[in-house]
């Protein structure tokens, strides 16, 4: 088994694609897999995006895969809590049943986000890491007789422009978000889950990467980002209560910080703005906790304000540094004084973990809270794997689940990020 590097198989350079192009490259059942032939292939798909119904997206992959000499393909997307690989249905795609991230090799793709191609008797099967702007959409499988540079060039391109339909349909039908329920969801978790942002970010400078439980009964819980220009915007919020009344209020609350913050506005003031949208809509007796932060993406230079929210977590060379403590004020919603603004630089590849108060609060009757101090020891533990931010965060949010003795009574988010310098 082979896993490859995504980069590794990225279109050549103007040069290379001329020499690769020259060359003969009719092989396997007479497929022709020039540049010519790739750019004609991609070319239908891209002809064919605009008016495709989203039903026929399954079709069109398996159509493009067989005319390259492909067999048996199957295009799998992540399920809402992010334990299943569940296979999307359509004509020529192979269906089955889902199959566990953490076991098999489909999750191994998925986790990594790279190319694994896996010699087998009957050909090489190979999966291919479905990307979006670094969110990482599911998996692309297909077995082919053999596998070559060409194959990687052009299963890479196609892998590519699946990921950004399987996107860019998924707001004009319910079949992905069937695809990927795997147990019934509540009302509030439906209204949290349309409000996020991709819950992973990878770019050259910053790496973002998120995950809520519970994920089918989520409610008070959110987070929001944005990348404008060099900074980076981050809110993570945690409305009282639960249900549908905390998904309101969650609601309010984000959308008061995206209107504040698209209108150019320091974070002080976008803590006043949001102040004042939820205390007009919900009343004194309801509050939402509040952590803003801005990153100059250039410098590493960071600054947040906290609104009644448990600290962020600084990890440094694989381990818990400190807590970024400092100044607070009142939670979004009680009227609380302007509050100070915190800052600090930030060393290449630094993280930062932030987190709502359900990841450590959570306990047995009459038992002790879990606690930031065993939060600081799994975060040191997963860590220590050396493994990207999409990945730790998964894994980190399932361990201390379990840690937790898989209790959770309330909705426990966390959002990682790291600055790549």
């Amino acid at each position: 088994m082979t896993p490859t590097d995504p980069s590794s198989s990225r279109p050549a350079s103007r040069t290379e694609q001329t020499t690769a192009g020259a060359r003969p490259t009719a092989g396997r059942g007479g497929a022709d897999r020039s540049e010519s032939f790739g750019e004609s292939l991609l070319g239908e798909i891209l002809d064919r995006a605009h008016d495709l119904p989203p039903d026929c997206i399954g079709p069109l992959v398996a159509d493009v895969l067989e005319r390259l000499g492909g067999r048996r393909p199957q295009v799998l997307l992540q399920d809402y809590g992010q334990l299943l690989l569940a296979p999307l249905p359509g004509e020529g795609l192979i269906g089955g049943e889902p199959q566990p991230i953490d076991d098999s090799e489909a999750g191994r793709c998925f986790l990594d986000a790279q190319f694994l191609e896996l010699a087998g008797t009957n050909g090489v099967r190979v999966h291919l890491p479905l990307l979006d702007g670094g969110d990482q959409v599911g998996v692309m499988s297909v077995t082919l007789d053999s596998v070559d540079d060409h194959d990687r060039r052009l299963l890479y391109r196609i892998a590519g422009l699946v990921a950004d339909l399987l996107v860019t349909k998924h707001g004009y039908s319910d079949l992905f978000f069937g695809v990927r329920r795997r147990e019934p969801m509540s009302v509030a978790a439906e209204i949290q889950w349309a409000l996020l942002p991709p819950l992973a970010m990878i770019m050259p400078r910053i790496a973002v990467a998120g995950i809520l439980e519970p994920a089918y009964d989520v409610a008070g819980d959110s987070f929001d980002y944005a990348l404008n220009g060099d900074v980076l915007h981050v809110a993570m919020i945690d409305a009282m209560g639960h249900g549908l009344d905390a998904a309101t209020m969650a609601t309010v609350a984000i959308g008061a910080y995206r209107h504040a913050r698209r209108a150019g506005i320091g974070l002080p003031e976008i803590y006043s703005f949001m102040d004042r949208a939820v205390a007009e809509q919900f009343g004194p007796e309801h509050f939402v906790t509040a952590q803003m932060m801005q990153l100059d993406t250039t410098t590493g230079h960071l600054q947040w304000v906290n609104a009644g929210h448990p600290s962020p977590l600084l990890v440094r060379d694989h381990r818990v540094a400190l807590r970024l403590t400092g100044p607070t004020t009142l939670p979004v919603g009680l009227g609380g004084a302007e509050p100070r603004m915190n800052e600090m630089r930030l060393e290449r590849g630094d993280r930062l973990l932030c987190f709502t108060d359900g990841l450590v609060e959570e306990h047995e009757t009459g038992e002790e809270q879990f606690g930031e101090g065993q939060l600081i020891e799994w975060v040191n533990q997963m860590e220590r794997t050396g493994r990207g931010i999409r990945a730790v965060a998964r894994s980190l949010s399932h361990t201390l689940k379990r840690a937790r003795g898989g209790h959770t009574t309330d909705d426990a988010t966390l959002l990682l990020l790291e600055w790549r310098g």
